[in-house]
């Protein structure tokens, strides 16, 4: 897994519509947290609608979806997202998931405007969430981890 101080991979990879978006061009507007996932996995289902919260601030939002496109999109809609996703294709040997040197999903990469990963984690982290900029009512029963 990449660390901190690492320079985040370039990568190109479609949207659920096929169109292609780049590392390069989605940093050009900001820090971006990048978020690889299955839809399989319970840790991906309890943390990708967190990260819905922090979507129309900063950083921006990419999950990157190692599964195909019709079930990501059942995925999106069973647990209200929105957040821009693309897909890491299993045919293709998962070359993004690769890049980062990803174990475990999920796995979150906050990496600046210049490329550099500041973040990573492995799992869900309430801690790391919150330092990122996800907000947590005072109400919710969030655990402080739960593996991925």
């Amino acid at each position: 897994m990449l660390y901190p101080g690492s320079k985040a991979p370039q990568f190109s990879l479609d949207d659920l519509n096929g169109s292609p978006h780049s590392l390069a061009a989605l940093l050009s507007r900001g820090p971006l947290l990048v978020v690889l996932y299955k839809i399989s996995c319970p840790t991906c289902q309890f943390t990708l609608p967190f990260l819905e919260r922090i979507k129309n601030g900063s950083p921006q939002v990419l999950a990157i979806s190692q599964d195909e496109a019709a079930a990501t999109r059942k995925f999106q809609t069973k647990f209200g997202l929105t957040i821009l996703t693309l897909l890491d294709h299993q045919e293709e040997g998962y070359p993004v998931s690769n890049a980062f040197g990803i174990a475990h999903v999920p796995s979150l990469f906050l990496v600046e405007a210049d490329g550099t990963i500041s973040r990573a984690t492995e799992g869900f982290l309430k801690s790391d969430l919150e330092a990122i900029g996800v907000p947590f009512r005072a109400d919710e029963a969030v655990p402080a981890w739960k593996a991925g």
